[in-house]
């Protein structure tokens, strides 16, 4: 038999093996780049990472503290609740009811669907903050995966994606606010699209169609005003990098963006207080300064915190010079996506601002006019890498390290404004504990607040932890029928409870009042003690909770026996207090109740803007109609020394825009 020798072969490795292990380590890389950042950039809150929520760090008060972190979490929330139910995750059963229809919660989406494992193994607490931290890491990747894709190199692209990861106002506007995280989806956009022109076959589907999912996510969220900037920056930015197969793509989701923004204008805006677009007083009220645009410190407030950095626009100002020397469209395009929005942020201080206002009906709708400054920040974080690269073609290998560490150290140096603190969360409440054992009934928690007030949002979160049913809820497009609950009933905040506040509750098939101790604190409100003492007067004891929140049944009454001393001190009785409805000495609601305390007659004189009539009710008794021309004085007795309610309505208070109140002139007692 002939034997051949065979010369033995070494196994080969599939191929791409050794090619794909560079783009691991890169990935890995730059993936513990930004973890480390968005470390850095929420500390010192992230140091309570499992207890507190990593948010705007008010105080609680002993209890959750409010903000709008809080109402993120219940949206977020509702899309696995909802889920585990088999009923729409877009809508919200709780809230509003039965006043209206149930709302639709944009906000869930997409950021929901990762929350609801998270919260169910983790809680929460840790399930938002994982979220928040990953959002900055995805910012910084999908900002270096379109810098990339335009064969920037790695180390310019990875600065330009740090600059985006860690934007003051992106930052700023993550604390509670979802703007910051939906901005992540612009650069998904633009980096899809990029990856879509360089493919072929089903691939550039693909991420095509990736391209116009991230876009529609924007508007589909809830960033309704995002998108009017988005939208435009992704579209310009497609034709100017024109390819047939990628822009349809983008274009389909614009489309898609554009009609579902619309059909959100003509449904839930519609409906809502916003309906009819936002004034310019109120654009004035949220609008930055000139100086917030370089001012690292918060001047105003959350929203006109636009600070952009000293460093990082004078060297993207360099980028936008050498990009318009090789490509001036996308310099053109860059350029005006700077410094449109920051004019736009400055809002009336832009001495254009209000014809944009007027005659471009988009810009009609927001009440923060810097809600574009992400897609600002963006594009100063392209130019910045564009201007990185450029050094860094000039430099020695040898200088090249030092320069590109000396380059994330001092981009990091100009942004970091650590916008982060640790926010009380309260996860396990009693009161909310004993409630979630049964019962079905609808429930109340005092104090009230207006819908649009951002107090509300402890009440949301709570309702993770015991969901029924509540006239009450936070949203700013709220409609018309849960505010006219609330001006009915917001005496109540204060201790006047009228029998007919009881039967509109009975009707509203309401079996729990929910009493807030640490939200009365936080919201400043006057008029818990008179509250607490209204309830125990009406027969309702408190039960289950303590020492910030108290539980009383309003399907029974208790004995006299067994009242509970309230959990905050008696008001001074020598001052008299003006409660909710009062701004300083202005009516600023239908409603204005105010207790005085002691046995003698008291004497109001009131000054009115313009003529109409009012009733003044003296310890919930029968009231009494008066007319005011100009002024008016009330003469009130008071029958035994003791602490005693008057309440000033006046029905017609609210049928001017803006509302013109009375004022109290005088008040006189003994």
């Amino acid at each position: 038999m002939a034997v051949r020798a065979v010369r033995a072969t070494r196994r080969r490795r599939p191929p791409g093996g050794r090619a794909l292990a560079p783009l691991r380590s890169r990935a890995l890389g730059l993936t513990a780049l930004y973890a480390a950042a968005a470390v850095v950039a929420t500390a010192p809150a992230v140091a309570s990472f499992r207890s507190a929520f990593i948010a705007g760090g008010a105080g609680g008060a002993g209890e959750a503290a409010a903000g709008d972190h809080l109402q993120s979490v219940y949206r977020f929330w509702l899309v696995g609740h909802q889920l585990e139910r088999a009923e729409a995750p877009w809508r919200d059963p709780y809230s509003f009811q039965p006043l209206a229809d149930p709302q639709l919660n944009l906000n869930g989406w997409p950021f929901g669907l990762p929350f609801w494992p998270l919260d169910a193994l983790f809680g929460p607490v840790v399930a938002w903050n994982v979220l928040l931290l990953a959002c900055i890491v995805a910012a910084g990747l999908a900002t270096f995966g379109w810098l990339r894709a335009l064969r920037l190199p790695p180390a310019a692209a990875a600065l330009g994606g740090l600059v985006f990861a860690i934007a003051p106002y992106r930052l700023s506007q993550s604390s509670g606010h979802l703007l910051g995280w939906v901005a992540v989806f612009i650069p998904v956009a633009l980096w899809a699209f990029e990856r879509s022109r360089a493919s072929s076959g089903g691939r550039a589907h693909v991420w095509g169609a990736l391209s116009a999912a991230a876009l529609v996510t924007i508007p589909a969220s809830g960033q309704v005003h995002l998108a009017v900037g988005a939208i435009p920056f992704c579209l310009a930015w497609g034709a100017i990098r024109f390819r047939r197969r990628p822009f349809l793509w983008l274009a389909a989701g614009a489309a898609a963006g554009i009609a579902l923004g619309v059909a959100i204008r003509e449904t839930v805006i519609a409906g809502s207080t916003a309906g009819e677009g936002r004034t310019l007083e109120q654009v004035e009220q949220f609008q930055a300064g000139w100086l917030d645009l370089v001012s690292r410190f918060r001047l105003e407030g959350l929203e006109q915190f636009v600070y952009v950095g000293w460093l990082v626009p004078l060297v993207a100002l360099a980028g936008l010079v050498v990009l318009a020397r090789r490509k001036p469209w996308l310099a053109l395009l860059l350029g005006v996506s700077v410094v449109l929005p920051l004019l736009l942020a400055v809002g009336t201080n832009f001495p254009l601002y209000e014809y944009l206002w007027r005659y471009v009906p988009p810009l009609r709708f927001p009440r923060v006019p810097a809600r574009l400054v992400p897609v600002a920040d963006l594009a100063l974080a392209a130019l910045v890498a564009v201007a990185a690269a450029w050094g860094a073609s000039r430099l020695s290998a040898r200088r090249l390290t030092l320069a590109t560490v000396l380059a994330f150290l001092l981009v990091a140096g100009d942004l970091l404004v650590l916008p982060f603190r640790a926010t009380a969360a309260d996860p396990g409440n009693a009161a909310y504990a004993r409630l979630a054992q049964g019962g079905r009934g609808r429930i109340v928690e005092l104090p009230l607040f207006q819908p649009g007030i951002h107090y509300g949002s402890v009440y949301l979160y709570y309702a993770l932890q015991a969901p029924r049913e509540r006239p009450g809820g936070y949203s700013t497009l709220a409609p018309w029928p849960p505010y006219t609950f609330f001006w009915s009933l917001n005496r109540m905040n204060c201790g006047v409870i009228l029998p007919v506040d009881l039967a509109q509750l009975r009707r509203l098939e309401i079996d729990r009042l929910l009493f807030h101790a640490g939200v009365y604190a936080q919201s400043r409100r006057p008029g818990a003690w008179f509250a607490w003492q209204a309830l125990e007067e009406a027969g309702y004891r408190a039960r289950a909770g303590g020492p910030r929140v108290w539980e009383f049944p309003l399907d029974r009454r208790g004995p006299e026996s067994v009242r509970q001393p309230a959990p905050v001190p008696e008001p001074d009785r020598a001052a008299p207090v003006l409660c909710e409805g009062w701004r300083g000495w202005t009516m600023k609601e239908r409603d204005a109740p105010l207790w005085i305390y002691g046995d003698e007659d008291v004497e109001l004189e009131l000054a009115s803007p313009r003529p109409t009539y009012g009733f003044v009710y003296v310890d919930g008794g029968t009231p009494t109609r008066f007319e005011v021309e100009e002024t008016v004085t009330l003469a009130v007795e008071l029958d035994g020394r003791r602490w005693h309610s008057i309440v000033i309505t006046i029905p017609a208070l609210f049928a001017t825009k803006p509302p013109q109140g009375f004022e109290l002139v005088r008040l006189s007692y003994r």
